[in-house]
């Protein structure tokens, strides 16, 4: 009897939470299979001609309208994603094949970048993005991520052996090579660090070999490949690791409900039931963090249809929030009025975070200096080589004559490139080197044109006072007021040409903006500016070398 009362009272009620629980997994909508099930087919019964037609059609029916969903994959991006002629290979399209198979469609690859990613999904040229994208606060405001996350890494820092490098204070002041919307861009800008931009990550292994790049910052996903070539391995190493940040598949902001329900949904059951790391396995990536999130998916509290909003199942995006400015409110509500008074979107990162202030203030303080620079030097070099090529000496005007051809033969970035390569072998490398090397430079190509028109100028005057008593500073004074047009043009040509020196890495306005962009959006507006302050600048150069050629014509007419 007392085995009896016991299974009554234990064995009965277990079997009855058990079949209450099968019971209610099997009921439609309970499982993430069965409400991923009910989702599609409402999309596939709404994809009619009508629906098809209109702009405002979510884009899981569109993907059933065009049988096909579009992908956004980077294709030079070790193990991740890779493209040789027609044939792509990588953990990222894979992935992508899986997602089109149980949505029963195509899918349609389009390559991106890490600058134009999330671009192309607002242009509605992509579905979904599948990028090595890492989720950070700042983007949950440009795309909505998939949850749960699809992979995890860090950025690291890599650099040769012979560099002893443990930590930020190591590094500032030095250059890093990173890519083009790099989410660990601005906080490796806020250690005072200099960026040198890449479009893609596949060329900074390269530019480390070739000694371009001194260090290099990218994903450790990305370097874990290399680092299995003992060539590279012997030569460079990990310095240090940051921003561990999980990676998320990412759709329109807008627009786009269905699609990312029914991503969130085939993420939970893809990681629930290895797939992910099954694919992982197969390309050859570490899988530790698809091994965690497949026991975490198989729990029956995260396994439901609303896993994915489950703050306890899912990992929180990296926190990408940056100082703000204390006028970041006014900024922002001025960009607001402005779209809202009169349609123009306008976007002023530079104004809103202070490591972007801090590069935008620097930026144009270096500019100002640049062009006082260069100008001063253009005009010196001008006044010396003018004065050398008209000389009565012969070796005065071979010399200067050698230095004005080179100079005018030189390509502008040629230039720039060498002035800077003899300057970082007598000194290492500081803003103040960088743009010492691009006035004497931007000075010496200028100037050189400029003597020329002086030098053709005093044997002219020369000439026309032939036999006279002419002593040689009236003469140089008089070949000066004559060539003053050709002067002021390369003055003004010398003002225009200092947004080149950002090419050395000479820290003036377009190098800061350009940093900016690397880790905030509104480029175009960014560009607009920077061609806004050129525009002034020069204007006023013009300005004041019209008072100047005034003068010496004034000078010119009283002599």
């Amino acid at each position: 009897m007392g085995f009896v009362k016991a299974l009554c009272r234990f064995v009965l009620p277990c079997a009855l939470a058990i079949g209450l629980c099968t019971w209610a997994r099997a009921q439609p909508g309970t499982t993430p299979d069965a409400a991923l099930a009910r989702l599609l087919a409402e999309a596939r019964a709404a994809a009619t001609p009508a629906a098809c037609a209109r702009s405002d059609t979510d884009r899981l029916v569109r993907v059933f309208c065009n049988k096909q969903i579009r992908m956004g994959i980077r294709e030079n991006y070790p193990l991740f994603g890779t493209r040789k002629g027609e044939t792509r290979a990588g953990y990222d399209i894979d992935v992508a094949h899986a997602i089109a198979k149980a949505l029963k469609t195509e899918a349609a690859f389009t390559r991106v970048t890490p600058a134009n990613r999330i671009a192309l999904l607002a242009e509605d040229r992509i579905d979904v993005a599948i990028a090595t994208m890492g989720h950070n606060t700042q983007r949950d405001g440009q795309a909505r991520f998939i949850r749960p996350h699809y992979y995890q890494s860090e950025t690291i820092l890599v650099g040769p052996r012979a560099i002893d490098i443990k930590d930020w204070r190591d590094i500032a002041g030095r250059t890093i090579c990173v890519t083009i919307g790099n989410g660990s861009n601005a906080q490796i800008v806020s250690h005072g660090v200099r960026l040198m931009l890449f479009e893609e990550a596949a060329v900074l292994p390269d530019r480390l070999r070739d000694q371009t790049c001194g260090l290099a910052a990218q994903d450790d996903s990305f370097f874990a490949f290399h680092f299995t070539d003992t060539a590279f391995a012997a030569r460079f190493e990990r310095k240090f690791g940051f921003a561990q940040v999980p990676w998320g598949m990412a759709v329109a902001k807008t627009g786009s409900d269905k699609l990312a329900n029914a991503l969130d949904l085939l993420s939970q059951i893809f990681h629930r039931d290895g797939v992910f790391l099954d694919i992982a396995r197969a390309n050859r990536v570490a899988d530790g963090f698809l091994t965690g999130q497949r026991e975490v998916w198989k729990l029956a509290a995260c396994n439901t249809p609303a896993g994915a909003s489950d703050k306890s199942c899912v990992l929180p995006p990296l926190s990408a929030a940056l100082q703000a400015t204390s006028f970041a409110t006014s900024v922002t509500a001025f960009e607001a009025w402005l779209k809202q008074s009169t349609g123009v979107v306008l976007q002023l990162p530079m104004l809103k975070t202070v490591p972007a202030w801090t590069l935008f203030k620097a930026g144009i303080l270096n500019s100002l200096i640049m062009i006082a620079g260069a100008l001063a030097a253009t005009l010196g070099f001008a006044l010396l080589l003018g004065a050398a090529l008209g000389s009565h000496y012969r070796w005065a005007r071979w010399a200067a004559r050698a230095l004005t051809i080179i100079m005018q033969s030189s390509p502008v970035v040629l230039t720039l490139v060498m002035a800077a390569a003899i300057a970082h072998t007598f000194f290492d490398y500081s803003a103040a080197v960088a743009l010492s090397a691009a006035i004497l430079a931007l000075g010496l190509m200028n100037g050189s044109n400029a003597a020329q028109a002086v030098a053709e100028a005093i044997v002219t005057v020369r000439a026309e006072h032939e036999g006279a008593n002419v002593n040689h500073r009236s003469l140089y004074v008089s070949a000066l007021n004559r060539s003053a047009t050709q002067i002021i043009s390369f003055l003004i040509n010398a003002a225009k040409g200092t947004p080149v020196a950002s090419f050395i890495g000479a820290p003036e306005l377009l190098s800061a903006l350009t940093d900016i962009t690397a880790f905030a959006s509104g480029r175009a507006t960014t560009y607009t500016l920077l061609l806004i302050f050129y525009i002034i600048v020069v204007a006023i150069v013009v300005y004041l070398c019209g008072k100047l050629q005034r003068y010496l014509e004034q000078r010119q007419g009283a002599a």
